[in-house]
């Protein structure tokens, strides 16, 4: 017997958050934006469920900036 997901709805909430953002979010940045969508949960959480499903947050290069002032 199989239980269900109680995390389902989360689960399709984070998708969402993490693609809208081209993969640049974080759990952490991820809790903080569940939460002002009315999702309340720990960060321990959000960051078990992205691992469950293979979400990783890629780091942007940094833009070389340069200036040789006078």
């Amino acid at each position: 017997m199989q239980k269900e997901d109680k995390y389902a709805s989360v689960k399709e909430e984070i998708t969402t958050i993490y693609h809208e953002n081209m993969g640049r979010y974080g759990y952490r940045r991820i809790t903080a934006e569940l939460r002002k969508r009315n999702f309340l949960l720990n960060h321990k959480t959000v960051q078990r469920l992205m691992k469950e499903l293979g979400l990783v947050c890629r780091v942007r290069m940094k833009k070389y900036r340069s200036y040789k002032g006078e």
